[in-house]
């Protein structure tokens, strides 16, 4: 009896101490007096490698303690992916580090092999659930449903009808038109303001982009104009950003038991964000369903289509559809601009894919997407871009172990969370050659696939829970920046500043300013331009 007492004594510990916490953050005691004593509980009785989560599952996994309570959740902070390289750096612990994230249990990967065992295991098909994206996905989207039958349906759906290389090819069409209407966007900058801020354009299209290709909505010009459908469009954008910012904010609840608090209104204000979406997405659906969907070749449409048996209910429709619109925006407008931002930084490499474009598509023709399985110095641009500016460093969306497992010889209790830190990966010195230079050379010497098979660079992830439209992305960031560079020579207004700021994306924190220069008489300045 006291045996057990005594086992069960930090458990019953760490929970006096949660206990006392939460009365001090309801003001029923001095909260100084019971953070001090929470402190001497925690770190007297509850101390543990790995943090505290780990206190009753013991491992031989190199971690750190972490902060009482807290354990390694002020060491995320803005930039997450830098400090968990350099702690797992310092601790010896590349291929496999536990620690803890509040009551939650964590493991993170810097090393490809324990990567690929991680991805791609069966035990971790699943992710652990944030609240807001829990709220804002409605537990029905394809990368937040559970592993199960529905989920599976929707990985057949998106591979055999959505995602296709064929549905791909005739979408080509909404690629270059608004590729028109963003050249003749950044023109027009020039000339008005002498310079051209990337970021705002980048994301008009990428928004543009999605919605079309989602929704079928033709949109007239990109700065409104007359346009029915501009208002949705506008109305999407700006649910968008309140996504962005929801998922991106600290939230207690996604670390401790609190499920009744609502820190910081976060759970409220995506409640009301849901409704927008139902409302918003739903009647779009209505609208599609009763004027008809021949001959559209949109997401919306194909869904539509489908055989009886393999329909969706509207409310699955709108989870489905809300989440392209959601993570397809951003990432392509994110990329490019990094792409540019090196562009900018390194005139040679831009010279030389300058060299590459006027070769193969020639110094006046238009660049359509035949021409670019004969770019590969433009497709190592992207991918050296990818390697040194993943838009998803931690890949996004962790795992979680659905029953007990081994990784890397290690046993991993049930309900652990999984991470992989692509970052840490795509900076390794002991995998890549100079990894703090940006040289896409290296991809052209070697061939190195993005698409998940090779863990050195998975940006977009792997095995099952792969991101489904990574392949019509990078379709849209090869098109897109090999027009950027055929018509236009890029210039910089001053330092180019490199510096990063995580929300759902790795973002660049301050937007690119650059000069731009017409190259050829098929830009949308007529050939004349000034840097």
């Amino acid at each position: 009896m006291k045996k057990a007492m005594i086992t069960r004594r930090p458990h019953l510990i760490s929970n006096l101490a949660f206990l006392l916490l939460c009365l001090g953050l309801t003001h029923q005691l001095p909260s100084l007096i019971l953070l001090s004593l929470s402190y001497f509980l925690l770190t007297r009785f509850a101390a543990a490698p790995g943090g505290l989560a780990w206190r009753n599952h013991p491992t031989n996994l190199p971690g750190p303690i972490g902060w009482p309570l807290l354990g390694s959740i002020p060491t995320m902070g803005t930039l997450a992916h830098r400090k968990l390289a350099s702690l797992s750096s310092s601790l010896g612990a590349t291929r496999l580090m536990a620690f803890s994230l509040g009551s939650k249990r964590v493991i993170i990967s810097s090393h490809p092999d324990v990567a690929k065992e991680i991805l791609t295991a069966t035990s971790f098909s699943d992710r652990p659930m944030k609240e807001s994206a829990r709220l804002l996905m409605f537990e029905r989207a394809m990368g937040f449903a559970p592993s199960g039958e529905y989920w599976r349906q929707l990985r057949r759906i998106a591979a055999s009808h959505m995602f296709s290389p064929r549905r791909i090819q005739r979408l080509e069409g909404v690629r270059q038109r608004i590729g028109d209407e963003m050249e003749m966007g950044l023109w027009g900058e020039m000339v008005g303001r002498g310079v051209v801020e990337l970021k705002g354009v980048l994301q008009r299209g990428a928004l543009r982009n999605v919605v079309e290709s989602v929704f079928g909505m033709i949109m007239g010009r990109m700065d409104g104009g007359d346009d029915h459908h501009h208002g949705d469009e506008v109305e999407l954008g700006l649910m968008i950003n309140e996504g962005y910012d929801l998922i991106a904010r600290f939230n207690w609840e996604d670390y401790f038991p609190l499920k009744l608090l609502d820190f910081y209104g976060v759970k409220r204000r995506c409640h009301r964000l849901a409704l927008k979406v139902r409302a918003l997405v739903g009647r779009l659906i209505r609208d599609r369903r009763e004027g008809g969907c021949e001959g559209m070749d949109d997401f919306l449409s194909v869904l539509l289509r489908l055989p009886k048996e393999e329909q969706l209910s509207d409310e699955d429709m709108v989870a489905v559809l809300w989440e392209m619109v959601f993570r397809g925006t951003d990432t392509v407008a994110i990329l490019l601009e990094w792409a540019m931002a090196r562009m900018v930084l390194h005139p040679e490499i831009q010279a030389k894919a300058q060299e590459e474009l006027d070769r193969v598509v020639g110094p006046n023709g238009p660049v359509n997407d035949t021409h670019l399985p004969n770019l590969p110095y433009i497709q190592a641009i992207v991918k050296e871009t990818l390697r040194m500016h993943p838009p998803g460093p931690l890949l996004s969306w962790a795992r979680l172990a659905t029953h007990d497992v081994h990784v890397d010889k290690v046993l991993i209790p049930a309900g652990t969370t999984a991470m992989v830190n692509m970052w840490a990966i795509a900076h390794d010195p002991s995998i890549w050659a100079d990894p703090w230079t940006f040289r896409p050379e290296r991809f052209v010497e070697e061939e190195v696939s993005v698409m998940g098979s090779d863990l050195r660079l998975a940006p977009f992830g792997s095995g099952r829970r792969v991101c489904p439209g990574k392949a019509l992305g990078l379709a849209t960031v090869h098109l897109w920046l090999a027009r950027l560079l055929h018509h236009f020579e890029w210039r910089g207004t001053g330092l180019v500043d490199l510096s990063e700021c995580l929300r759902l994306s790795m973002e660049m924190k301050k937007p690119l300013k650059c000069r731009i220069k017409c190259r050829n008489s098929s830009s949308s300045g007529g050939g004349v331009g000034v840097v």
